[in-house]
């Protein structure tokens, strides 16, 4: 019996290369895509972050990016894809904020003889105080007050009444 030898081709058999991993891909150009979107973007922080996030969308798609000739570039477009979005809406977020009033008006606070009013206020009796309240700063009408708190006319007028002398006495206590 003889082998049969067959002679050896000087050209080797085209290897199959295997897709990157993803781990590979990450470890081999977060560095590189981080200092080109620094360079756009001057924040560190952010090229950092839109990089990470185009990475997490590679992840998601990793069976179908891992057969493209070039998945880095699918990478690198995603984040300055996504630089450029940031870009577009911090400068929209601006714009709406100078269009904004500069800042809120001040207004004075209350003056002393509101303060002496709100306090007197609060030494009435819960009847008083509302028939009052209801009156003459809401300018309700007593027939208005009487039907709000199911009393007679009669009962509202007593109240304003009692109401306004207990102010009077103590207002003008405070003033002397």
């Amino acid at each position: 019996m003889t082998a049969i030898v067959e002679p050896r081709s000087e050209t080797p058999d085209p290897v199959q290369h295997d897709p990157p991993s993803f781990d590979e891909v990450y470890a081999a150009h977060f560095g590189d895509l981080t200092v080109q979107l620094y360079a756009y973007f001057g924040d560190r922080q952010e090229a950092q972050d839109v990089v990470q996030e185009a990475f997490c969308r590679a992840y998601t798609r990793w069976k179908n990016i891992a057969g493209y000739e070039d998945p880095v570039a699918w990478i690198r477009r995603v984040a300055w894809n996504l630089a450029v979005s940031r870009w577009r809406r911090a400068r929209t977020a601006l714009g709406f904020l100078r269009r904004q009033r500069p800042a809120e008006p001040q207004v004075d606070g209350p003056g002393p003889e509101r303060v002496a009013l709100v306090a007197a206020l609060g030494t009435l009796p819960p009847a008083q105080r509302r028939a009052v309240v209801l009156h003459y700063l809401a300018d309700l009408a007593v027939a208005e007050i009487a039907v709000r708190e199911r009393v007679t006319e009669a009962t509202v007028r007593s109240n304003l009444h009692r109401g306004r002398a207990a102010l009077a006495a103590r207002l003008d206590g405070g003033v002397s």
